[in-house]
C-alpha cells in the first residue's frame, strides 16, 4: 500500500571567513500532528546576526510547541523581537510546517526572498511583498497552505542564495538548479531528486557563483512530498554537521 512521505533537507554555509552562520534553522513538532522548520536570517552577518536568530527561531519554536497557529506565531515573534531590541534589529522568518491535521504545507513567509513551489509539473513562486520582523508595528505574514499531494515540492532559501554571484555579474537560477533535465524529473533512487540531493543542488549553485566564498550567510530549505510503500510508519533524521 502507498502512503506519503515528506523528506525534509536543510544545507546551510556561513559568509566566507565568518565565525558562524547568521542563519538558524530549528525543527519541532506540532502537538496536534505533523512538524515545523523555522527558518530565520538575523540582520547583518556573524555572531550578532546569529544571536537575533537565535532569539527569533526559539521564540517561535515555543509557541508552536504550545499550539499557537503558524500566522499567530509569526506575528508574536515579531512583537517579541521588536519589544526586546527596541525596533532597531530585523530578522527574515520563514516557518514551514507540516500540518497533519489539514493535511497541508502552510508557507508563513516574512522574508525578501521567494518561495520556489514545484507541483503538478509546473513552477510557481509565493513572492508577494512582505517585511521582516522586528521593525515595523504592523507587520504582518504571508501565508500560503498547499495540500500534501505527492509530487509537491517547496524550496526556501535566505539571501546568501538568492543574491549569490550579484557582485561578479551572475543570477542565480534556483528553479533551474533544483529541477533535473530542466523539468524536475529524476532518479530519486540515485538521490538527485530526493529532498538532501535538491538542497545541495541549490547550495552548490550558488557556491559557484561566489566562487567558493559566499558573501552571506546561505541556507536551503527543501521540502519534497513524494509516496513510499513501507508497511512501518518509520521516522529518520540525518545531520551532518562539518567542524
Amino acid at each position: 500500500m502507498n502512503r506519503i512521505e515528506i523528506q525534509i533537507a536543510v544545507a546551510k554555509v556561513a559568509k566566507y571567513a565568518s565565525s558562524e552562520s547568521g542563519d538558524t534553522v530549528e525543527v519541532v513538532e506540532r502537538p496536534h500532528g505533523g512538524i515545523s522548520i523555522v527558518v530565520s536570517d538575523g540582520q547583518r552577518s556573524g555572531r550578532s546576526a546569529k544571536a537575533i536568530s537565535n532569539v527569533v527561531a526559539r521564540k517561535a519554536m515555543s509557541l508552536i510547541a504550545e499550539g499557537v497557529r503558524d500566522g499567530a506565531v509569526a506575528r508574536a515573534t515579531h512583537d517579541y523581537l521588536r519589544t526586546n531590541r527596541g525596533g532597531k534589529v530585523s530578522a527574515e522568518l520563514v516557518i514551514a510546517s507540516v500540518d497533519l491535521v489539514t493535511e497541508t504545507l502552510v508557507l508563513s513567509r516574512n522574508s525578501r526572498c521567494p518561495v520556489l513551489v514545484q507541483r503538478d509539473g509546473g513552477t510557481e513562486w509565493l513572492d508577494e511583498e512582505c517585511d521582516a520582523i522586528g521593525i515595523y508595528r504592523n507587520t504582518k505574514p504571508n501565508i500560503v497552505e498547499l495540500p500534501l499531494v505527492s509530487g509537491l515540492t517547496a524550496v526556501v532559501f535566505t539571501d546568501g542564495i538568492w543574491s549569490a554571484g550579484h557582485r561578479s555579474g551572475g543570477a542565480m537560477d534556483v528553479a533551474g538548479a533544483a529541477s533535473l533535465n530542466g523539468n524536475g524529473q529524476g532518479s530519486i533512487a540515485a538521490g538527485e531528486g530526493s529532498a538532501k540531493g535538491i538542497a545541495d543542488r541549490v547550495l552548490e549553485a550558488a557556491l559557484d557563483l561566489d566562487n567558493g566564498r559566499p558573501r552571506d550567510d546561505s541556507t536551503v530549505l527543501v521540502i519534497k512530498v513524494g509516496s513510499h510503500q513501507m508497511e512501518q510508519k518509520i521516522r529518520r533524521m540525518e545531520i551532518s554537521l562539518p567542524i
